[in-house]
């Protein structure tokens, strides 16, 4: 019954801005941020890989993260660059369903692995003597296994809400990619399951895993200052520093983002908010975590000093 309703068969993506002069200055600039993310998570995800210092539980969920944020940008990223370039600046109605599926699924995934590495830290820093023991790679699997598998159902759960709305009128998205709350200002059947799901789905999800890592530094801080080293004090505050920076910019911008019922200001300001979350915050990740880790930047030292010398 719901087919039948339906006539729209693609939507037209209105990007970012309509005048060709920007739309060429932000194609070059969101190109080199593209690359700039790949090559960043790339090397992040090899460097973890071949450097056997860096075989731990704490490093493995952060080549898990840069996974996910090669795969968060991927899946926006390169349909924005065409939409800079095309005349025909159209998506498909599944591809549209595709991309809401993996931006949802993806997001929650990421919350999800942000409060594991949380919890990673607070064993690492207030149960030293059990960390081995505990955080074993059976348990790391487990622990990593869960975000993926939850926003996998997640995604299909939104999705499938979104696929149950009829459009048949109007099919210009006000976003550069298939997003949720602008998609659902097309719809012209009722709309009120789909915002009330996204907006409990959002709200529980993002704060329920928020609560998660400000439950394990509220542990964390304490026994951070109660290290005698100096040297073991600086090393767990910038272990700790790097994990709150990403926390603190993803979270803030996702709460503004859909914390609040669609309309046309929150999706217009939703849009310039989105740019930040879907492109920059993939490509600093990994800038974050090498620049104020100090194994890290032993590791790509070493790494490319073997391959100096190797030369």
């Amino acid at each position: 019954m719901r087919r039948n309703f339906t006539s729209v068969t693609e939507f037209i993506l209105l990007g970012l801005t309509r005048r060709l002069e920007s739309q060429i200055l932000l194609f070059f600039l969101f190109l080199v941020i593209y690359m700039a993310t790949l090559v960043g998570n790339v090397g992040m995800i090899v460097l973890i890989q071949v450097n056997a210092r860096l075989h731990t539980p704490m490093y493995f969920f952060l080549s898990h993260l840069s996974f996910v944020d090669l795969c968060f940008s991927s899946n926006v990223t390169p349909k924005m660059l065409e939409i800079f370039l095309s005349k025909k600046k159209t998506i498909s109605y599944p591809a549209c369903l595709v991309q809401c599926y993996l931006f949802i699924a993806l997001v929650h995934v990421e919350i999800y692995i942000l409060a594991v590495m949380a919890f990673d830290r607070y064993m690492a820093i207030c149960k030293p003597l059990l960390y081995s023991s505990k955080m074993s790679r059976s348990v790391c699997t487990s622990l990593i296994t869960v975000p993926y598998v939850y926003g996998a159902l997640t995604g299909l759960m939104e999705t499938m809400w979104t696929y149950n709305l009829a459009f048949c009128g109007p099919n210009e998205i006000n976003h550069f990619y298939c997003a949720d709350p602008p998609l659902i200002k097309l719809a012209c059947s009722d709309t009120y399951n789909k915002e009330l799901s996204m907006f409990v789905v959002a709200g529980f999800n993002l704060s329920f895993s928020l609560l998660i890592i400000l439950i394990s530094y509220v542990y964390i801080f304490p026994s951070i200052l109660r290290i005698h080293s100096m040297e073991g004090r600086r090393k767990a505050f910038s272990t700790c520093g790097s994990h709150l920076t990403a926390v603190t910019i993803f979270y803030a911008t996702l709460f503004f983002m859909y914390l609040r019922p669609p309309s046309k200001d929150s999706v217009e300001q939703g849009k310039m908010v989105a740019v930040f979350y879907t492109t920059i915050i993939p490509m600093l990740n990994p800038m974050i975590y090498s620049l104020r880790n100090k194994d890290v930047k032993e590791a790509l030292s070493r790494e490319l000093l073997g391959k100096k010398v190797f030369s």
